[in-house]
């Protein structure tokens, strides 16, 4: 697998991509392209990487990534159905100064938070509204896609998402050892991870390896494990009613006491603290 330079192909009567993927699963490959992008998931859930950052998705999550921002969607393991609508444009799709002019100017300094990415957890409307894009005719489309552009950027709940590391910087041959050790972790993450199973996936020893990957995605790989069971955990805290001991469990973590002590390192709170704030109306 590659962390593949992505060319974003637009039809002859647009100045912008707009796609819907329905697949049984999202599966881990990295990418990124010189357009920004939005990220609708309609359906499913997982994880959502974006440069060092990984957190979980559900339907509604919405995403504005920056461009040359390496990026992947992951399926919950076992789940099917898995939609999401992708919409992708360069900064200057309308014109060089379009976004500078006083009227889209809170436009312009949305897409400057997004080097990294910026999250919005939208409304049904707003879902609606970017769902019935693919109903319009080209000038109506990119109109809509203006006002719903000018609706994200006065979301004052919109949360940007810092990204640090040189994945975009990397070589071809790192960003592939990178890639594959990424997504072993993915497939991983749930049970036992020895820092020498990774490192034979990278054909490298394991303090080359412990370098390599500190250099590349800007963390240990037991602090990248362990902000992908958090993330697993974060969605099942909220969208079940499992027991924290099992929800540990199935995260990797035989240990209650070493869950709930790795899950408030990443979220500032406890495991039962984060329900019961995402319970709240």
């Amino acid at each position: 697998m590659r962390a593949d330079f992505e060319h974003v192909a637009t039809p002859p009567e647009m100045s912008w991509a707009h796609r819907e993927f329905r697949q049984q699963a999202f599966d881990f490959s990295w990418h990124l392209h010189t357009e920004l992008e939005l990220t609708l998931i309609t359906h499913g859930t997982g994880t959502r990487i974006v440069g060092t950052s990984i957190e979980s998705y559900r339907p509604r999550d919405l995403a504005l990534i920056g461009p040359e921002v390496p990026h992947a969607y992951v399926s919950t393991p076992g789940t099917s159905r898995h939609e999401a609508i992708v919409i992708q444009f360069r900064r200057d799709f309308l014109g060089m100064e379009f976004f500078q002019r006083p009227e889209f100017t809170a436009v312009g300094r949305l897409f400057d938070r997004s080097t990294g990415a910026v999250v919005f957890d939208v409304t049904a409307d707003v879902a609606d509204q970017i769902r019935s894009l693919s109903g319009l005719p080209p000038t109506e489309r990119t109109l809509s896609l203006l006002r719903l552009l000018t609706g994200l950027a006065a979301d004052e709940r919109a949360r940007p998402i810092s990204v640090e590391g040189t994945l975009g910087e990397l070589s071809q041959p790192a960003r592939r050892r990178a890639d594959a050790v990424c997504a072993f972790l993915q497939d991983a993450y749930t049970g036992p991870v020895s820092l020498a199973e990774v490192a034979a996936v990278a054909h490298m020893s394991p303090p080359a390896l412990s370098r390599f990957f500190r250099h590349t995605i800007g963390r240990t790989v037991t602090d990248y494990v362990t902000e992908l069971r958090v993330a697993a955990a974060c969605q099942l805290l909220r969208d079940s009613d499992l027991p924290v001991a099992t929800i540990a469990a199935r995260c990797g973590y035989e240990n209650l006491s070493n869950f709930n002590r790795r899950f408030r390192a990443v979220k500032d709170m406890s495991p039962r603290e984060y329900r019961r704030v995402i319970a709240r109306p």
